[in-house]
């Protein structure tokens, strides 16, 4: 399969790039992709219910007083249900909310993704990506240039000028090849990759 090759300083054409259909042109599993997409967003959700239970509170190890002779009630910790300080009787506890995904289902589902952004034309392949200076200014010319606006930037390596230039915009997002998620691919309505990213998904997903 043969995609389309934008030159970034003039946004035209300039060739075009081979990728494997075997990672760019599968049918889309819209079951696969919901079953990941949902997993990696429950992945994404933190419990925040928690309580302690006598034996999780700190202290309480040395029996308070005598089992005999004090005229109290014998007690043996300090940190029971009854006492001030305790832990409770039936505590709540962080719930988890992962969903185990297989590396298989996983990478099946990121090429579907990837396959239904050519066919959409959503997915646009550039010769580079780079800022000279952490200016958002410049990277928002570059995608102007490219006649978008919200957008997903794919790169063979984390750049520090990009990132910078980018995280002040809520319609445009910097990741590499190696931090790349179901949920920002489906998200954003268009994908940039570089030509040396696509080289690195073709070898990751093969």
């Amino acid at each position: 399969m043969d995609l389309k090759l934008i030159e970034l300083a003039s946004g035209k054409a300039s060739g075009s790039v081979t990728v494997s259909d075997a990672v760019f042109g599968v049918e889309f599993n819209e079951s696969l992709v919901h079953q990941v997409v949902n997993a990696y967003m429950a992945g994404a959700r933190s419990g925040t219910k928690g309580q302690k239970n006598r034996s999780a509170v700190r202290g309480g190890g040395a029996k308070p007083w005598a089992q005999k002779g004090s005229g109290r009630a014998r007690a043996g910790t300090s940190r029971g249900p009854v006492w001030v300080g305790g832990g409770r009787a039936f505590p709540g506890h962080n719930r988890d909310f992962s969903q185990k995904i297989n590396k298989k289902m996983y990478r099946g589902a990121i090429r579907s993704i990837l396959s239904e952004l050519v066919r959409n034309e959503r997915l646009v392949v550039v010769d580079d990506f780079k800022v000279s200076a952490p200016k958002t200014k410049e990277f928002v010319g570059h995608l102007s240039t490219l006649n978008l606006k919200d957008a997903l930037v794919i790169t063979e390596g984390f750049d520090e000028y990009l990132y910078l230039s980018a995280r002040n915009l809520y319609h445009a997002d910097v990741c590499d090849v190696s931090a790349i998620d179901p949920v920002s691919l489906v998200g954003f309505k268009s994908i940039v990759v570089t030509q040396g990213a696509m080289k690195q998904l073709e070898e990751k997903l093969g």
